[in-house]
Protein backbone atom coordinates (compact mmCIF):
# COMPACT_ATOMS: atom_id res chain seq x y z
CA UNK A 1 0.00 0.00 0.00
CA UNK A 2 1.28 2.97 -0.99
CA UNK A 3 1.33 5.74 1.29
CA UNK A 4 2.47 9.21 1.43
CA UNK A 5 2.70 11.77 4.91
CA UNK A 6 2.63 14.93 4.87
CA UNK A 7 4.60 17.12 7.76
CA UNK A 8 5.68 20.60 8.99
CA UNK A 9 2.37 22.98 7.87
CA UNK A 10 1.58 25.79 10.12
CA UNK A 11 0.95 29.01 10.83
CA UNK A 12 3.56 31.74 10.06
CA UNK A 13 3.97 35.64 9.39
CA UNK A 14 4.51 36.68 6.30
CA UNK A 15 8.42 36.64 5.61
CA UNK A 16 9.07 33.56 7.34
CA UNK A 17 10.04 30.28 6.62
CA UNK A 18 8.21 26.94 6.69
CA UNK A 19 9.77 23.56 5.96
CA UNK A 20 7.39 20.51 4.80
CA UNK A 21 8.24 16.69 4.62
CA UNK A 22 7.02 13.74 2.82
CA UNK A 23 7.44 10.43 3.73
CA UNK A 24 6.62 7.89 1.10
CA UNK A 25 6.17 4.37 1.84
CA UNK A 26 4.91 1.19 -0.15
CA UNK A 27 6.61 2.35 -3.64
CA UNK A 28 10.01 2.77 -4.88
CA UNK A 29 10.86 6.59 -4.15
CA UNK A 30 14.00 6.91 -5.67
CA UNK A 31 13.33 6.26 -9.24
CA UNK A 32 10.19 8.52 -9.59
CA UNK A 33 9.34 12.14 -10.02
CA UNK A 34 8.15 13.79 -6.84
CA UNK A 35 5.95 17.17 -6.45
CA UNK A 36 4.22 19.59 -4.48
CA UNK A 37 0.71 20.66 -5.35
CA UNK A 38 -1.40 23.61 -3.23
CA UNK A 39 -4.77 24.61 -2.97
CA UNK A 40 -5.94 27.89 -1.84
CA UNK A 41 -9.90 27.98 -0.82
CA UNK A 42 -11.95 28.57 -4.00
CA UNK A 43 -8.96 27.74 -6.28
CA UNK A 44 -7.87 24.84 -8.41
CA UNK A 45 -5.13 22.78 -7.11
CA UNK A 46 -1.55 24.12 -8.83
CA UNK A 47 1.49 22.67 -9.29
CA UNK A 48 3.81 24.56 -7.04
CA UNK A 49 8.09 22.36 -7.30
CA UNK A 50 9.00 18.93 -9.21
CA UNK A 51 11.99 16.94 -8.34
CA UNK A 52 13.21 13.96 -11.04
CA UNK A 53 14.97 11.07 -9.86
CA UNK A 54 17.93 12.06 -11.33
CA UNK A 55 17.24 15.85 -9.13
CA UNK A 56 16.21 18.11 -11.62
CA UNK A 57 13.88 20.63 -10.56
CA UNK A 58 10.85 22.94 -11.77
CA UNK A 59 9.16 25.46 -9.85
CA UNK A 60 5.72 27.14 -10.55
CA UNK A 61 6.58 31.03 -11.82
CA UNK A 62 4.87 32.46 -8.28
CA UNK A 63 7.71 30.60 -6.08
CA UNK A 64 11.24 30.59 -7.93
CA UNK A 65 13.44 32.07 -6.03
CA UNK A 66 11.79 31.48 -2.50
CA UNK A 67 11.01 27.79 -2.39
CA UNK A 68 13.17 24.88 -3.09
CA UNK A 69 12.17 21.08 -3.83
CA UNK A 70 14.97 18.60 -2.84
CA UNK A 71 14.89 14.56 -1.83
CA UNK A 72 16.20 12.33 0.56
CA UNK A 73 16.58 8.75 -1.61
CA UNK A 74 17.45 7.38 1.61
CA UNK A 75 15.01 8.24 3.86
CA UNK A 76 12.17 7.68 0.66
CA UNK A 77 11.24 11.70 1.97
CA UNK A 78 10.50 14.68 0.01
CA UNK A 79 11.11 18.16 1.14
CA UNK A 80 9.74 21.78 0.68
CA UNK A 81 11.63 24.40 1.77
CA UNK A 82 9.40 27.72 1.92
CA UNK A 83 11.38 31.30 2.45
CA UNK A 84 9.70 34.68 2.13
CA UNK A 85 6.47 33.29 2.59
CA UNK A 86 3.58 36.07 1.31
CA UNK A 87 -0.41 35.71 2.31
CA UNK A 88 -0.93 33.93 -1.05
CA UNK A 89 0.77 31.33 -0.34
CA UNK A 90 -1.43 30.30 1.91
CA UNK A 91 -3.28 27.12 0.86
CA UNK A 92 -3.23 23.32 1.86
CA UNK A 93 -0.26 21.87 0.55
CA UNK A 94 -0.66 18.17 -1.21
CA UNK A 95 2.90 16.07 -2.15
CA UNK A 96 2.21 13.46 -4.81
CA UNK A 97 4.27 10.98 -6.40
CA UNK A 98 4.34 10.53 -10.06
CA UNK A 99 3.71 6.41 -10.47
CA UNK A 100 3.70 4.41 -13.43
CA UNK A 101 -0.21 4.92 -15.14
CA UNK A 102 -1.23 7.01 -11.78
CA UNK A 103 -0.24 9.73 -9.26
CA UNK A 104 -0.15 8.74 -5.01
CA UNK A 105 -1.27 11.58 -3.02
CA UNK A 106 -0.80 12.39 0.50
CA UNK A 107 -3.29 13.87 3.01
CA UNK A 108 -2.27 17.65 3.06
CA UNK A 109 -0.96 20.09 5.51
CA UNK A 110 -2.24 23.18 6.02
CA UNK A 111 0.24 26.19 5.29
CA UNK A 112 -1.04 29.72 6.74
CA UNK A 113 0.73 33.13 5.84
CA UNK A 114 -0.54 36.04 7.60
CA UNK A 115 0.31 38.98 6.88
Amino acid sequence: QVQLVESGGGLVQAGGSLRLSCAVSGYIFSANTMAWYRQAPEKQREMVATITSSGSTAYADSVKGRFAISRDNAKNTVYLQMNSLKAEDTAVYYCALKGVGRDYWGQGTQVTVSS
